[in-house]
């Protein structure tokens, strides 16, 4: 009884007195948030939402060389792009485009990484070799595709190498038939970007616990490819998924390869290159935020279709 009452008479102390220190320490807690935070939140406000937001009210106007809101004209300049003409045709390329690189560099990323990370020698530089055309501009490197590759003169190395097994010279940039500028495309943005995903995939890849190999080879799996397809393959899930679903992404923002390769011509004009002829070179801006918030509402819905399929987000099982 004693016991019980002597708490209870320090009680109103030590019940107090802890919580204020956790009010303290929230507050100063808070404090930090806001102050590493804010900047980084005032920024992203200012240079991302409120651009969303203007070009979405923009996109609903018939904003022709002024960049104000001054006539609204509803969904007219959604309709317009939505007709058969450049911009679909736009969509056409990058879907092409997309049917190449993704898995073109899906799939190589993957092999290369898993030969990557059995290589016990030399390993950061052959990591490291991979990833350095990544650092580089996508500018500089179609300039040096285009100039010096892929020139289609004779003194290019592309038609140096073909020529040297007997094969006439090919314009690699303008021969519609076979339209070879598909493979100019599709190689420079293939070197630029692959060393990226081969560094995911690495990252994956040393995720995988080697007990379950160990478990496997017990069990009398075979190493190669039972292994790859029944352990490592799944264990990738989620890794492949995101690699996918950035490939599409860095699909659809396609710009700079085809804009110093081609530049606006129309045998494989992607969305973004129409637009920025369209919004900086006709100053048209109401167009061409419309084709942005079209070009938003198919990345959201590609975005969660694929998640859906392929379980972006989801808990492993």
């Amino acid at each position: 009884m004693s016991t019980v009452d002597a708490t209870t008479a320090v009680g109103p102390t030590a019940t107090t007195a802890p919580p204020r220190r956790r009010r303290r320490g929230n507050k100063g807690a808070t404090r930090a948030f806001w102050l590493f935070a804010g900047p980084f939140l005032l920024g992203l406000v200012v240079f991302v939402y409120l651009p969303i937001i203007w070009s979405a009210v923009l996109s609903f106007t018939s904003a022709q060389n002024t960049v104000t809101s001054t006539n609204f004209i509803g969904f007219d300049n959604y309709v317009d792009l939505l007709k058969p003409g450049p911009f679909r045709s736009s969509l056409w390329t990058f879907t092409i485009f997309a049917a190449i690189i993704v898995p073109l560099t899906f799939a190589l990323a993957l092999l290369l990484a898993v030969l990557l990370n059995q290589v016990t020698i030399a390993r950061a530089f052959f990591r490291s070799a991979f990833f350095l055309p990544t650092a580089c501009s996508y500018v500089v490197a179609s300039m040096v595709w285009k100039l010096s590759i892929f020139n289609g003169v004779r003194f290019g190395l592309a038609n140096q190498v073909i020529g040297a097994f007997g094969f006439d010279n090919i314009a690699w940039l303008s021969s519609i038939s076979p339209p070879w500028y598909w493979l100019v495309l599709a190689t420079v943005r293939l070197w630029l970007q692959l060393g990226f995903y081969i560094i995911l995939f690495l990252a994956g890849l040393q995720r995988i616990s080697p007990e379950l190999y160990e478990a496997a080879y017990v069990d009398g799996a075979k190493p190669g490819w039972q292994t790859f397809r029944f352990i490592t393959v799944p264990q990738l899930r989620t890794t492949s998924v995101s690699v996918l679903l950035l490939l599409l992404i860095a699909a659809y923002q396609a710009f700079d390869e085809f804009y110093n390769l081609l530049g606006n011509s129309s045998l494989a004009r992607p969305p973004l290159v129409y637009l920025y002829y369209t919004a900086q070179g006709n100053q048209d801006y109401g167009h061409g935020s419309a084709g942005a918030m079209i070009l938003a509402i198919l990345i959201i819905i590609v975005t969660l279709v694929q998640g859906r399929i392929f379980g972006f987000g989801r808990a492993e099982k």
